[in-house]
C-alpha cells in the first residue's frame, strides 16, 4: 500500500496547489479536493490530511466555502472537527456547546439559553484562521457522482493504510476528540479502511481522471 500511496502523493504534488484566498474561477464545479496542511509531509512531499467530494450537483465551489470561509460549523464536519481539536487541546468548556447540532430551529430554540453565541462566534473566527492560514488543496475535475464517491474512497483508504504517512508530533489532530482522526492522521472519520486503489485503480485515476500520462 506504501507503494501507490507513495504514487499518489507524488501525483498529487504535481498539480497545481490553491490556497486561501483561491480564484474561484480554478475550481471546477463537480469534484474531488485533496488537502494538505502546514508542517505534515510524507512521501517526501505534502502529506494528505483530507479528501472530500461533495453529492449535489455541481457543489464543490460551495463545499470548499463552507470549509474555508462560511463560519457555520453545522454546514462542515472539516469546521467541526478543527474546532474540536482546538478546544480540546485548550481544555475549553465551550467543547460541549460545540457538540451542539443548531442546524433546525428546534435545537436553536432548545439550546437557547445554553449556548454562548458570542463565544462560539469566536471560536469560529479562530477555525477560519486555522484552516485559512494553514491549509491548501488540490482539485480534481469528476462529473459523475458515482466515481466522484469511489474516487474518494478509494484515495482515502490508500492514505489510511499506508505504513509511511504518519502525523507530525505537533499536528493538531492529536488533540481530536475522535480516535479515528488520531489513529489515522486524517481529518476524517468515515471511509477508513475500506477497499483501497490497485495498480489498476491507479492508472486508472491518472489517466482518465487526471488527464496525464
Amino acid at each position: 500500500m506504501s507503494k501507490i500511496c507513495h504514487k499518489v502523493h507524488r501525483l498529487f504534488s504535481e498539480l497545481p496547489k490553491l490556497g486561501f484566498p483561491y480564484d474561484a474561477s480554478r475550481i471546477p464545479e463537480n469534484g474531488i479536493y485533496v488537502l494538505f496542511e502546514n508542517g505534515e509531509l510524507a512521501h517526501e512531499t505534502d502529506r494528505i490530511v483530507r479528501v472530500g467530494t461533495h453529492t449535489g450537483n455541481n457543489q464543490l465551489p460551495s463545499r470548499l466555502e463552507q470549509h474555508f470561509i462560511r463560519e457555520n460549523k453545522d454546514r462542515s464536519i472539516f469546521r467541526k472537527n478543527i474546532g474540536r481539536a482546538i478546544l480540546n487541546r485548550d481544555k475549553n468548556a465551550l467543547l460541549a456547546q460545540w457538540e451542539i447540532d443548531l442546524t433546525s430551529s428546534v435545537a436553536k430554540n432548545k439550546y437557547a439559553r445554553a449556548i454562548d453565541q458570542h463565544k462560539l462566534r469566536e471560536i469560529e473566527k479562530q477555525v477560519t484562521d486555522y484552516i485559512q492560514c494553514n491549509f491548501r488543496f488540490v482539485v480534481l475535475r469528476v462529473r459523475e457522482k458515482e466515481k466522484r464517491l469511489r474516487w474518494e474512497s478509494k484515495i482515502i483508504s490508500t492514505v489510511s493504510q499506508c505504513d509511511e504517512c504518519h502525523p507530525s508530533e505537533k499536528w493538531l489532530g492529536r488533540h481530536s476528540t475522535k480516535d479515528k482522526i488520531r489513529r489515522s492522521g486524517l481529518w476524517l472519520v468515515n471511509e477508513l479502511y475500506k477497499q483501497p486503489l490497485s495498480e489498476s485503480d491507479f492508472e486508472a485515476l491518472k489517466t482518465s481522471v487526471l488527464g496525464t500520462k
